[in-house]
């Protein structure tokens, strides 16, 4: 919902700027989405102000040019060369000064002024006619004004130009009551302690009762007020600019002046009206009642509906004229040639406009208010005031007395209130008096108070307070949420401390995402054959721990690593012909570490056999160590462990294997284990196995995420081969390219490997190097810059040749 700064001004006197006033409204639970500045003439006539022309002589060098001297209250005065034939020495005009940007009537360009020679004359800028200004259309000549404005006074401030700001209310569907500036001026009256001001429907009078209207409400309970006038004497046109820029900065869109002005109310007051052609109602009744279903009905948008039975239509004495709360008929709506009309002002029964907007899947600025339940009181002023403006703009006359058939009025809400309760749900004593000050404010009164609490009086337009919670919901917000304490002792659950990470909650996500990708999970027994570890004791971490009182030899130690029990976790499926597996378990190691026993938390994962199964599409494709590597690189993004480095595995487990760390701690180690390992377990194929510090992870684990803004720059990529010495991996190189240029190189990757006969004691790699300025697209001279560092390190430090 959108509503306008200026206008909210109107309805309540208030110094806050757009974004304090942002900040009150959120506090009150009218969370302001976002605030943009609407200006009513492009561009705000900046550097455009009032000046006095001191001189005006005939330009030397053209005939229908004056040059002229202006005093705009500088040092100096300004020369402007000026072509307009009515500019003269001693007149008050409007001038756009050098660096102004103006928004010409009609022209799809802005016009910067610059200084200029025009004609040989150097000209400082612009005496301004009104199209110029985009304030008209008129170019006889320039603007000559009569006013006592200084010179050198903005022409905002001369033309009475504010610009305005509209301000976006996310409004929650229990809020119907703050649909409108009226509803949001309620809610400032309450947090600031200053008096709305409806403007006055005193005004208004019957004219005469030319137009006599007859009307019958058939279905009470969906239409329990209806009201409306009839006006004649109307002139439709073009609305006024103040009301057409009142619509425009809440996003609504100018039709004519009798559109315009129930679009105005509604959004004023929150009252929906309607405006119908009174030549068009036939038989000059209005009947309030249902059609029979399938009548067929065209609305305002061209669309030929099919009528529910439950679809609560305005008819004349003969069809259908207008879906109630939602919708116009084609037929009955004002037109240009419209001299009276019949205006309509209802409270519709919320349950039935839902009803009939949803299943024709109409939403508009009627349905929504209507839906969501309007005041069954403001029906009456409304009209009044939409009366006034109608007499006011469109020159009409009221013709009719006011129809209001209201014979069940809406009874306020009676809530009982206990003070304790108050005290209770806010966790703070409040100031009686300041309780009864806040619902005050709100139109909620008092009845039967004592010590123990009152009966609140809710008025019917506050459809979401009908509660004892929903009365102290009221004070809390207008009190400030800010502004309650917590104390010590509060026993509100939600206060409770929960912890900054959740093992298990990462430990599932941990799981999901292996599981996700083919895995899955194993858990088993802690007791292992102390033959398997044996030969292993140097590889694994402490002493060995026995059990005291086991029942087999097989099982009467407690495990040191995970690996045995995915071994034969890998063997009992081997056995049974699964060839192709993937496993991860979460478990404990145990281990007697200078007199004391641990227990520590470990990740294992387990994969076997074909990486991709033998299809049509491609043949069978044996898992390699950087699948496994692939996937262990994931649970540790996952954990948030950020950069890890490599080392090579030295031991028994592995026969081939690396070992990952974090700074100096050993975060994973993953490898193919060793045939001679994997024999003691019974299994002949070729394992990969993995085994992560679970409890590190945790630790390492942060919620906290940074977010960077993606580049605008474009990436560039390079491509370098060199030969070094066999033993130098490529960690080294990476490191290296990192450490020779650290601002600009995003990613360094190896994409191809070469070892032959003719590089005995070598090895080529073909590397590339992604490049990336943030602030800007890199020259070849940049790149090249770099590309020369590059190689230059690499032959230094490992004697590189660079293959061109």
């Amino acid at each position: 919902m959108k509503i306008s700064y200026n206008w909210l001004q109107e309805l309540v006197k208030f110094d806050e700027s757009p974004e304090e006033l942002g900040r009150i409204l959120t506090g009150t639970g009218l969370e302001v989405e976002g605030i943009e500045e609407h200006e009513l003439i492009k561009g705000g006539l900046k550097e455009v102000v009032i000046g006095k022309v001191l001189t005006c002589e005939k330009h030397p060098n053209a005939d229908k040019l004056s040059v002229t001297t202006v005093d705009v209250g500088e040092a100096a005065p300004l020369q402007i060369v000026c072509g307009a034939p009515n500019v003269a020495a001693g007149q008050t005009v409007l001038v756009a000064k050098v660096g102004a940007e103006l928004y010409p009537t009609g022209a799809s360009e802005p016009l910067k002024i610059k200084r200029a020679k025009i004609r040989g004359v150097e000209s400082e800028g612009m005496i301004c006619a009104e199209d110029e200004l985009g304030i008209g259309s008129s170019h006889a000549g320039i603007m000559v004004l009569e006013t006592e404005l200084p010179v050198g006074t903005p022409a905002a401030r001369y033309l009475d130009i504010r610009s305005d700001h509209t301000i976006e209310i996310g409004l929650t569907p229990n809020r119907a009551d703050a649909a409108s500036h009226y509803g949001v001026a309620r809610d400032l009256k309450a947090a600031l302690n200053k008096p709305v001001a409806l403007p006055s429907v005193e005004a208004f009078r019957v004219d005469n009762h030319d137009a006599p209207i007859h009307v019958e409400v058939h279905v009470p309970e969906a239409a329990p007020r209806y009201s409306g006038i009839t006006m004649t004497g109307l002139r439709v046109g073009e609305s006024p600019d103040w009301l057409k820029h009142r619509l425009e900065v809440i996003g609504v869109r100018p039709i004519n002046n009798i559109v315009d002005i129930t679009n105005y109310v509604c959004h004023e007051l929150g009252q929906p009206l309607h405006a119908f052609d009174y030549q068009k109602i036939a038989g000059q009744r209005i009947v309030v009642r249902t059609f029979e279903e399938g009548t067929g009905f065209k609305t305002l948008d061209g669309v030929s509906r099919k009528l529910r039975h439950f679809d609560l239509m305005i008819a004349d004495a003969e069809a259908p004229m207008c879906i109630a709360g939602v919708f116009g008929g084609e037929d009955s709506g004002v037109s240009d040639a419209t001299t009276s009309i019949f205006l309509e002002s209802a409270y519709f029964s919320p349950e039935w406009v839902r009803r009939t907007a949803q299943h024709h899947g109409l939403k508009t600025d009627a349905s929504f208010r209507f839906e969501r339940g309007t005041d069954p009181n403001l029906p009456v002023v409304a009209l009044k005031r939409a009366a006034l403006l109608i007499a006011e703009i469109a020159g009409g006359k009221v013709s009719s007395e006011i129809i209001d058939l209201y014979p069940n009025p809406v009874e306020n809400f009676r809530v009982a209130v206990k003070y304790k309760n108050i005290d209770r749900l806010i966790g703070k004593k409040l100031d009686r008096y300041a309780i009864q000050k806040i619902l005050f404010n709100l139109d909620i009164r008092y009845e039967i108070e004592n010590e123990e609490g009152f009966v609140a009086i809710v008025p019917p337009y506050r459809v979401d307070v009908q509660r004892e919670a929903d009365i102290i919901e009221e004070v809390l917000r207008i009190y400030g949420f800010d502004n309650v304490e917590l104390s010590e002792d509060l026993k509100s659950d939600y206060l409770s401390p929960f912890p900054s990470k959740d093992p298990d909650e990462l430990l599932l996500r941990t799981g999901g995402m292996l599981a996700a990708n083919g895995f899955n999970e194993i858990i088993n027994n802690s007791l292992v054959k102390p033959t398997l570890e044996a030969a292993l004791a140097d590889d694994l971490p402490g002493e060995e721990v026995k059990i005291l009182n086991y029942l087999s030899e097989d099982l009467s130690i407690l495990r040191r690593t995970l690996l045995f029990s995915a071994l034969e976790t890998v063997a009992h499926n081997l056995n049974r012909r699964q060839k192709n597996l993937k496993f991860f378990e979460f478990g404990k190691i145990y281990f007697k570490e200078e007199a004391a026993y641990r227990e520590k938390n470990r990740l294992s994962i387990v994969m076997t056999g074909n990486q991709i199964q033998e299809s049509w599409v491609a043949p069978a494709k044996a898992l390699a160590f950087h699948d496994l590597a692939l996937v262990v690189s994931n649970v540790l993004s996952l954990m948030r462990t950020g950069t890890v480095t490599a080392q090579k595995y030295e031991g028994k487990i592995f026969a081939q294997g690396i070992i990952w760390n974090s700074g100096n701690r050993e975060v994973a180690r993953l490898g193919l284990v060793s045939p001679e390992v994997a024999r003691t377990a019974g299994v002949k194929s070729e394992v990969y196995f993995a085994e992560l510090d679970w409890d590190y992870l945790l630790k390492k684990y942060s919620s906290a995420v940074d977010y960077r803004e993606v580049s605008r720059f474009p990436e560039v990529r390079r491509d370098l081969s060199l030969v070094v010495d066999k033993n130098v991996q490529f960690d080294a190189l990476e490191a290296l390219a990192y450490r020779t240029e650290k601002k600009l190189i995003k990613e360094v990757n190896v994409f191809d490997v070469y070892e032959g006969k003719n590089l005995e004691g070598k090895k080529a790699y073909a590397i590339s190097f992604t490049l990336l300025d943030d602030a800007r697209t890199l020259t070849d001279q940049e790149i090249d810059r770099v590309m020369q560092k590059l190689m230059g390190a690499y032959e230094k430090e490992f004697g590189a040749i660079i293959r061109k």
